[in-house]
């Protein structure tokens, strides 16, 4: 049987547990939250609605430049769903066409919950008064349009890897900047970051268990997955992030360097992700390989020291790169 028909048919035998594995993962669209939940209520009096939006502009005000960059990269990178939904939705043994698939049901129920992420923050954004929303929402659109490619091909066994990994990142970073607001007193933005947080841990959870129900059917194959997404390293969905005029991926390395700078996700982090899922997956205990999978094993658990010796070696840039996304707070 060759690769592909293997994958296709390990997707079809986990499909059979999908209902179950979206009622523990997934929230029922009427009990979760929503972006109205953090937001001031425009449906009030107009004295109530602007001395809220008053509020969240005085606060904005305490906040540093760079927290404001890594706040709109994030938002942006949120924002940008319509490209991870049409990607997973073409991996195969995602059918959205023949019938009722459990996995397009999965995928669409996944890109449900993440949507509300980016809709909470522009609209925080929009209200703060600190950024330039225009150049943004040129960036998102940018980001759209350009697309991406994150190495997966339509393999879902590498598909899984990334979310499980990327899921991850992205829960670090939303709860550090939920730290970094909490610590400046802005409780409002703290709540609201910690909460999306929370959504992020959970669908890591959900990928990192797909991963292991493959690993229990399809070991070797499994590993190699993982040790090809590791070993060409795992490209983030920011990865080609450009501002007005730019060229594809020229904003990415500052946007990164200053999510480095003020430790919201660092290469440190990148290498804990790996950590945790060598742990989680039981990579030492794995039984049942062939050859090239015990060779793929060795490598992945000596890649963290390894690329700590690297990041060691790293310096990030003490000074602030000016984005056109982020405008001085104007004091009165």
């Amino acid at each position: 049987m060759s690769l592909k028909n293997k994958r296709f048919e390990v997707m079809q035998f986990l499909e059979k547990d999908i209902d179950t594995l979206v009622e523990k993962y997934l929230i029922p669209v009427e009990k979760i939250w929503q972006p109205t939940d953090f937001l001031p209520n425009s449906e009030t009096n107009d004295a109530a609605f602007f001395e809220e939006v008053k509020e969240i502009r005085e606060l904005a005000k305490e906040l540093p430049y760079d927290f404001w960059v890594v706040l709109v990269g994030d938002m942006i990178t949120e924002e940008a769903l319509p490209t991870y939904e049409s990607w997973l939705m073409d991996v195969e043994g995602v059918d959205q066409v023949n019938g009722a698939n459990g996995w397009s049901k999965w995928v669409r129920q996944w890109t449900a919950e993440e949507n509300r992420h980016g809709d909470v923050l522009n609209k925080y954004l929009y209200l703060s008064g600190r950024v330039n929303m225009k150049e943004i929402e040129i960036t998102t659109q940018h980001l759209i349009s350009d697309g991406f490619d994150i190495g997966t091909d339509r393999d879902p066994y590498k598909n899984f890897v990334y979310t499980s990994f990327q899921e991850l990142a992205t829960y670090v970073s939303h709860n550090r900047v939920a730290k970094i607001a909490k610590d400046k007193g802005n409780k409002r933005l703290s709540k609201m970051c910690k909460i999306i947080s929370g959504d992020e841990m959970r669908h890591h959870h959900a990928y990192s268990e797909f991963v292991e129900r493959i690993f229990e059917v399809d070991p070797s194959q499994m590993m190699m997955a993982f040790h090809y997404m590791m070993k060409q390293k795992i490209t983030m969905p920011a990865h080609f992030l450009r501002e007005t005029g730019g060229k594809i991926g020229s904003a990415f390395e500052e946007f990164s360097n200053t999510a480095q700078r003020i430790g919201v996700y660092t290469s440190m982090d990148y290498i804990e992700i790996l950590e945790k899922l060598i742990k989680r997956w039981e990579i030492d205990k794995i039984t049942n390989l062939n050859d090239e999978a015990e060779k793929a094993r060795d490598y992945l658990m000596k890649l963290p020291s390894r690329m700590t010796r690297i990041a060691e070696r790293m310096k990030v840039p003490e000074d602030s790169f000016q984005f056109k996304w982020v405008e001085p707070a104007i004091i009165k």
